[in-house]
């Protein structure tokens, strides 16, 4: 097994493990076999955020936002699909990462099987709702500790293969202006790239 990432990663300014998120493995481990791929592209949500669930208190369903930190926050949207978070910063704060998009390493042919057979691999985990599919994450993942199996990060290269885009979130409708989308700049497998011209760091 990968070590994983250990929780006092996680348990950090909440924008800064966004950016160091870019690079990690996401592995989650099944009887069918191992699936795995690095993180491309992540979302911020702060607690002061109008577009984060955490923004107006903790209630029963974000209760996994306000920690311990390293855990999962995985929610169901639009009646549709699954979208799986990083609780991060000190317990007590509702905050998170969304993982939007991953470069599969591991288990293609199975991740093809549970995306109903789709055969290219740039389409397979391009999006929040597509990797949890293939991956299998659903809210049996809410409060899994990430730094054990099934479903845990691994440190990858230690760092982001490449320089990094902060652009505007996506499929939100409130501080839709606020520059918390990162994403590794030349990776094909990043959901969307922006329309305007990006912030590279």
């Amino acid at each position: 097994m990968t070590e994983p990432l250990p929780e006092s990663f996680y348990q950090r300014d909440t924008v800064e493990v966004a950016r160091d998120l870019l690079g990690r493995v996401l592995y989650r481990s099944s009887p069918q076999g191992l699936t795995a791929g690095i993180i491309v592209e992540t979302e911020a949500y702060l607690r002061d955020d109008p577009a984060c669930h955490a923004s107006r208190g903790k209630t029963r369903r974000n209760a996994p936002m306000f920690g311990p930190p390293g855990r999962a926050y995985v929610y169901f949207i639009y009646g549709n699909h699954f979208c799986f978070n990083v609780v991060t910063a000190p317990e007590g704060v509702g905050e998170a990462v969304l993982v939007r998009a991953l470069e599969p390493v591991a288990g293609l042919e199975l991740m093809q099987k549970r995306r109903g057979g789709i055969d290219n691999p740039l389409s397979l985990t391009s999006g929040p709702g597509k990797l949890c599919q293939a991956l299998a994450i659903t809210a049996d993942f809410n409060y899994h500790p990430l730094t054990e199996p099934p479903l845990w990060i691994g440190p990858g290269q230690g760092e982001a293969p490449g320089p990094i885009v902060t652009d505007r979130r996506i499929g939100i409708s409130r501080a839709e202006d606020r520059l918390l989308r990162f994403y590794l700049a030349d990776n094909p497998y990043v959901s969307r790239r922006a329309k305007v011209e990006p912030r590279n760091y």
